[in-house]
């Protein structure tokens, strides 16, 4: 293993991956390309995707400086980002839980949010990495924290839904091969307990990314 050594403290587990990149640095690291990510997801491979090396650091600094300012990165998105009031039930062991208009994962606009990712992957330019935060948590199986059968299928009916069928009504005939999407498991997740979905997009209009995640002007 990679041994780096990092002026400020850790404030989460880094990958394998993660500790290489460091070592490398931005002058050796190879985004991920579209192809690269087809077959990271198809694989399920997902603790090799990676950041570029200075923008890890940068996220390490934020890390730590939000956890100084707030009670946990959790408590930062539900105020700060998704403007989401947890329930006063909500506790540690449970994490937030909140009132939804349905119990139904994504059947209800009011209940996810959409917004790009703050803290991206390493990506090439043409893709955007889109985050879909949900009220509603998706069943998956313990302790690995593995989707469900049924909550994959809920989520791909999701992501056809609102994203490849709006990217296709764009005239894109290969909109299907343009969206990806996955849910990390719970060991690699950076904010446990708020569920939440990525969805990459190749070459998505700048108009249909404001319609997904709003104005350029409401973005962080």
């Amino acid at each position: 293993m990679a041994e780096v050594k990092e002026p400020e403290r850790i404030p989460f587990q880094l990958t394998e991956t993660d500790l290489e990149n460091l070592a490398g640095g931005d002058e050796n690291f190879q985004p991920h390309d579209w192809e690269d990510l087809k077959q990271i997801i198809a694989e399920n491979n997902l603790s090799i995707l990676k950041r570029k090396p200075s923008d890890l650091r940068r996220y390490i600094t934020w890390t730590n400086q939000t956890k100084a300012a707030f009670p946990s990165i959790t408590d930062f998105v539900c105020s700060q980002r998704l403007h989401w009031q947890p329930l006063p039930i909500s506790s540690s062991e449970s994490g937030p839980l909140f009132e939804c208009k349905s119990l139904v994962p994504f059947s209800d606009s009011n209940d996810y949010k959409i917004l790009l990712n703050d803290w991206p992957y390493g990506l090439t330019e043409d893709v955007t990495h889109i985050i879909v935060w949900s009220k509603v948590r998706l069943p998956d199986q313990k302790p690995e924290g593995y989707l469900t059968v049924g909550s994959t299928a809920l989520v791909k009916a999701f992501v056809e839904k609102t994203f490849t069928e709006r990217l296709a009504a764009y005239g894109d005939s290969q909109a299907r091969e343009r969206i990806l999407w996955f849910r990390n498991w719970t060991g690699l997740q950076s904010v446990r307990g708020l569920e939440h979905v990525h969805v990459l997009v190749r070459d998505a209009p700048e108009a249909l990314l404001g319609e997904w995640a709003g104005s350029k002007e409401s973005r962080p």
